[in-house]
């Protein structure tokens, strides 16, 4: 053979292995391909795009660049580009409604869509984010530099299977009398809380934030009032509650999508740790404004409006968001639970409103607090004898299931009687059952009274009832 011939047809090679070496690094200069449309109108919170039909879809992040304003045109630093999501098509143009204002926003401007890759929502959650106040779109709010970022995760995740999921784990302590009592929660389990305004629903979950057993708290502040976040975070969560919490805020003065995220995001943040075996709790508030979000969002869209004015995607995706919580993929010991508390604002006290029936419907069990309750001055406001926990009494021996359904009895019972008591038409000794209820539902009530400052484990919660039902220690 002729060396020189041979020479000749290696050369080749070694340019070609040399370009596919080189070829990783051409393709991450090339940066990512857009595709771009220009705004055709604006109307109210709804962007109309021309020339993205065919190119994007529903659920798609897109960017819109505003025009500067008179002061900026000399410049060299162009208005910031807004974020936008698209929700719908009509007439060949795509409908996109920004997580910020529109302010800029005109027919001529251009819009940006990824041609390819991750064009829906991600988070890169990591460990690191404990201890963070975030925005719904994974930015730091507490001033303290940067977050870590660990593998990305999608926003819009679906539930578990559910023939693979786990089943729900052993109780939780929640640190509050009568929750603990009368609602015992299990690890995975989704309850409700319901209650009107101002009838102590945030100060209640800033109780059970201090004070569950859980090993990482995720709160989400959706729609919340921007003076209260603040307030919340010092003085009710406080830095060793802040310390194993990651905490989402959106507040009622955003637009809609940051108001929807924000109930996205912490899910999918209380995904990350529950698969990686641990025990979350998850505390949302509320359930309601996330629905009102919706509800903007759907009506901007086109949608008609049914019950009470909330179109019909409303009551399809308020399970899709429910139905995540709960436990994990059975991984046997290993597997992690989402024990998640949503918060319900029922419209004019009315708990048969259509957010709040849908609500009750899907989770595990409903607390309702009653304003007639605070008003007599008992807090938690927690109303016994409406609130359940579907999970009891399988959780609890049945000791502590026979002295919380004599509890409930004579509870029961002290209601209808008190309008005879207050008339006077009830005399003692007539009923011995009666007069039992209405001896020893004082001391109940007693029990069921907890401050802010006041801690009970879930045992100690028990013990304080059977002393107060006079209930010989069985154990």
């Amino acid at each position: 053979m002729n060396p020189s011939k041979t020479a000749q047809n290696e050369k080749p090679r070694l340019n070609l292995a040399k370009r596919l070496e080189a070829a990783p690094a051409a393709v991450d200069r090339a940066g990512v391909l857009t595709l771009q449309g220009r705004v055709a109108a604006v109307s109210g919170m709804m962007v109309e795009i021309a020339g993205l039909a065919g190119h994007a879809a529903v659920g798609d992040r897109i960017t819109l660049a505003p025009q500067p304003n008179p002061s900026q045109r000399s410049t060299s630093h162009p208005a910031a580009p807004i974020a936008a999501e698209v929700v719908g098509f009509r007439a060949g143009h795509a409908r996109a409604l920004a997580f910020g204002m529109l302010t800029g926003i005109g027919p001529g401007c251009m819009a940006a869509a990824p041609h390819s890759g991750a064009r829906a929502a991600q988070l890169a959650v990591s460990n690191g984010w404990l201890g963070r106040i975030v925005d719904p779109m994974g930015a730091p709010l507490d001033g303290l530099g940067p977050l870590p970022t660990g593998t990305s995760r999608a926003v819009n995740a679906a539930p578990p299977p559910a023939a693979t999921r786990a089943r729900l784990g052993p109780r939780v302590g929640l640190g509050v009398r009568v929750l603990d009592l009368f609602t015992t929660v299990r690890q995975g389990q989704r309850l409700g809380l319901f209650a009107g305004s101002g009838v102590g629903k945030s100060t209640l979950l800033s109780m059970l934030a201090q004070r569950a057993h859980c090993d990482v708290a995720v709160l989400a502040l959706v729609g919340e009032r921007g003076r209260e976040v603040r307030e919340f975070l010092e003085d009710d969560l406080g830095t060793e509650g802040l310390a194993r919490s990651v905490v989402v805020v959106a507040t009622s003065d955003q637009p809609p999508l940051m108001r929807r995220e924000a109930a996205y995001a912490a899910m999918t943040i209380a995904e990350h740790f529950r698969d990686e075996g641990k025990s979350v709790l998850l505390l949302m508030d509320s359930v309601t404004r996330f629905c009102l979000a919706l509800r903007e969002i759907g009506l901007a869209a086109g949608e008609p409006p049914a019950t009470r004015g909330y179109p019909p995607s409303v009551f399809a995706e308020l399970p899709r968001l429910l139905e995540r919580a709960g436990p994990g993929p059975d991984r046997g010991a290993a597997t992690g639970h989402i024990t998640a508390l949503f918060s319900v604002l029922v419209e004019g006290d009315d708990h048969n409103e259509p957010v709040a029936d849908a609500v009750r419907g899907i989770l595990d069990g409903h607390v309702v607090l009653d304003r007639r309750i605070g008003e007599a001055g008992r807090y938690p406001a927690v109303d016994v004898l409406r609130s359940l926990s579907r999970t009891v009494p399988g959780c609890n021996t049945a000791v502590e299931n026979r002295w919380t359904r004599r509890a409930r009895s004579i509870l029961a019972l002290q209601a209808e009687l008190a309008d005879l008591v207050r008339l006077g038409a009830y005399r003692p000794g007539t009923d011995a059952t009666s007069d039992e209820a209405l001896r020893l539902a004082p001391a109940i009530e007693a029990v069921l009274r907890q401050t802010k400052q006041d801690w009970c484990g879930l045992d100690e919660a028990f013990n304080t009832l059977r002393i107060a039902l006079e209930e010989p220690d069985e154990t």
